[in-house]
């Protein structure tokens, strides 16, 4: 399977989700087959990187995030959620930060960029401020995503844009203590952060919940570790909250729902997975 080079922004075909009979769910082919590369022993996170700050803008004057910079005393927390469950036909993208973001014609050129398909949906407010969402597709073929790396790179897109447009978020986001101005002032100790519950959800699938310290490539490396051990998403939701990671995933064994032996083994897998030291941590 070919599989996106972020380098060069464009997306290329992959193997993974297919909408259910009469389009109700996923098979269970989700992103099984879009990581069997990682076991050639190429490291995921070296393919993983966060975008330039350089995203391209659009070319036309009106094309801005936003109109002014809002400095107040308090900083909302920045979301980003990458919704896999609630639509058949296309990838949820959600972004909220407080009231500060404008029209976000920035973030959807970036995004078509990549070789999507972006409409926006529709806004929503509530106590944390303005929801923006959008519906995403592949351009070539009209689905919705299935490569995890695809969208661990639209989550980094819209990311970045965010530091670039919004500075300020940088003290709210884990990737601003390398990519933004100013590092968060609050450090998550990942031991502490990360919890991992596993739930019946009928007889065909089981729900796996999973929140952890953000960081780049977490998305790619958390289906990795699932595949690695032979169960399969069959779809799911991957929210980023300010410093947090927040999954929940839909997985099978064998087209049934995960028994409770190997729930302990996916969960010490996960357990090891996020809170073993990286390469430069270990070598020092």
């Amino acid at each position: 399977m070919e599989v996106l080079a972020m380098a060069s922004g464009a997306l290329r075909p992959s193997m993974g989700l297919k909408l259910g009979p009469g389009g109700a769910g996923l098979r269970p082919t989700l992103w099984s087959h879009s990581l069997r590369r990682s076991r050639s022993g190429i490291s995921t996170q070296s393919k993983i990187r966060c975008p330039s700050q350089r995203t391209p803008r659009a070319a036309y004057p009106t094309a801005v995030e936003d109109d002014s910079s809002k400095e107040t005393d308090r900083i909302p927390t920045p979301k980003v959620i990458i919704d896999q469950d609630s639509n058949p036909d296309a990838t949820i993208v959600e972004i909220a930060f407080g009231d500060r973001l404008g029209a976000l014609l920035d973030t959807m050129n970036s995004l078509r960029n990549l070789g999507l398909h972006v409409v926006k949906a529709d806004e929503y407010l509530d106590s944390t401020g303005k929801h923006h969402r959008f519906r995403v597709t592949n351009r070539s073929t009209g689905r919705k995503l299935d490569d995890p790396e695809l969208l661990e790179t639209i989550r980094l897109t819209i990311i970045t844009n965010m530091l670039q447009y919004h500075p300020e978020s940088s003290s709210k986001l884990a990737m601003g203590a390398t990519f933004g101005v100013e590092p968060p002032e609050q450090k998550i100790d990942v031991d502490v952060a990360t919890h991992i519950d596993i739930y019946d959800d009928g007889p065909d699938k089981s729900l796996l919940v999973v929140e952890t310290a953000d960081r780049p490539g977490l998305l790619v490396d958390l289906v990795k570790s699932i595949n690695d051990i032979n169960i399969t998403v069959q779809s799911g939701e991957f929210d980023t909250e300010g410093l947090l990671a927040k999954a929940k995933f839909h997985v099978s064994y064998r087209n049934k729902a995960i028994i409770k032996s190997l729930q302990q083994v996916l969960s010490n897998s996960l357990s090891y997975s996020l809170r073993r030291p990286t390469t430069e941590d270990a070598s020092f």
